[in-house]
């Protein structure tokens, strides 16, 4: 059974992973007011026109539309494991109902399915 000591000391790791999540994506853009937990990428603009920085600012912009999906992903599993907590069901399998391993718990704080599940 996890003690109330793991679940307070997985609830600091998740607080702290979504505060640089949240950083991390106000770096490459901005929250949207009209869909909660999603953020827009911003276009960088280099102040040129020329062919090869139109070139950089759509390869950077790409690059950052890639992260922003993965960086919102993370974000989402973490206010998910977040929720969890708040309601007592954190490491519990939505699968199986089994309490899922600490020790898988301890390498992603953020799993809500145990191995035999996964």
């Amino acid at each position: 059974m996890l003690t109330p000591e793991f679940i307070a000391q997985m609830k600091t790791r998740l607080e702290d992973e979504k505060a640089r999540l949240e950083r991390d994506l106000a770096d490459i853009g901005h929250k949207d007011p009209k869909r909660p937990n999603h953020y827009d990428t911003a276009y960088p603009e280099s102040g040129s026109n020329s062919d090869d920085d139109n070139a950089m600012e759509i390869a950077e912009f790409t690059d950052d539309m890639s992260l922003e999906a993965k960086l919102e992903n993370e974000l989402r599993d973490t206010n998910k494991a977040l929720e969890a907590i708040e309601k007592g069901k954190y490491g519990v399998c939505k699968y199986c109902g089994k309490e899922i391993d600490q020790k898988r718990l301890e390498a992603r704080p953020t799993s809500s399915s145990c191995i035999q599940c996964k």
